[in-house]
């Protein structure tokens, strides 16, 4: 692939946004490539991914501007469809998702961001999403991410005014929950994966869908989507073996992924 990178390290899956010369903006080649990307990760060795871009300026600085500036509106409105369903795929993988935000979070690198399970950024990185100055509105999911991630009115204030938001503010808002120097960014998310990846795979899994679907439902149907999540953990070796293990205070080899 021309626009994307992607390499596993032991359980640690790691796509790379590689456009460093247009600051990894999200043409269709990108999304195409990033869509085939996920659909080639293998989720039984792959225990956590990470998202980052190339680079130390942009993780990535919004969709392609020049591609849209001429967008017929049903050109428009396939490439806002196309983006929508590649992220929401991200969303939906069925492994914890980091995004390592080293730089430029963008209107698209905003969004793609907000698709990740846990965002952690540099102390250079800046959000924003900016498409009212450009005469749309956010296409990639940022009417309904941002404002399920932090406060409604912040989130409103943010896409009403294009107003830019730093790192720290970034922190606070909850829009992140980590903020390394540069250079300590990447290590600190391969940590973090590292250890999801040594947890029972197939209850962080179930979590994570747990957590998904529940947060969509009223809270009683949420609940029983948590037990049917909970059932599903039980009688598997990985259960078996460390419960076994940690009634009878012995040694748990680790978790098998079965």
């Amino acid at each position: 692939m021309e626009n994307i990178l992607y390499e596993q390290q032991g359980f640690i899956g790691i796509i790379t946004i590689n456009r460093p010369k247009a600051m990894n903006a999200l043409n269709s080649q990108t999304l195409q490539e990033l869509d085939q990307t996920l659909d080639a990760i293998d989720v039984n060795s792959v225990r956590c991914v990470i998202v980052t871009g190339a680079g130390d300026k942009s993780f990535v600085a919004g969709a392609d501007i020049a591609q849209m500036s001429t967008a017929t509106r049903k050109e428009g409105e396939e490439y806002s469809a196309m983006g929508n369903a590649v992220f929401r795929k991200l969303e939906q993988l069925p492994v914890p998702t980091i995004a390592a935000i080293n730089g430029f979070a963008l209107g698209g690198g905003c969004e793609i961001a907000m698709s990740c399970d846990i965002r952690m950024c540099s102390d250079n990185a800046i959000f924003a999403q900016p498409e009212v100055g450009l005469g749309i509105t956010p296409g990639f999911g940022g009417t309904q991410r941002l404002p399920r991630l932090i406060n409604i009115g912040k989130a409103k204030e943010m896409i009403y005014t294009t107003n830019v938001i730093k790192a720290e503010e970034a922190l606070k808002l909850g829009l992140v929950t980590y903020v390394y120097k540069p250079e300590e960014l990447m290590p600190a998310a391969m940590k973090l994966a590292e250890k999801i990846a040594k947890m029972a795979p197939i209850a962080v899994r179930a979590s994570k869908k747990a957590i998904n679907e529940g947060l969509q439902v009223d809270i009683d149907k949420a609940v029983a989507i948590e037990v049917k999540a909970f059932a599903t953990c039980i009688e598997t070796e990985d259960q078996r073996g460390s419960m076994k293990a940690f009634v009878e205070k012995t040694k748990f080899e680790g978790f098998k992924n079965k």
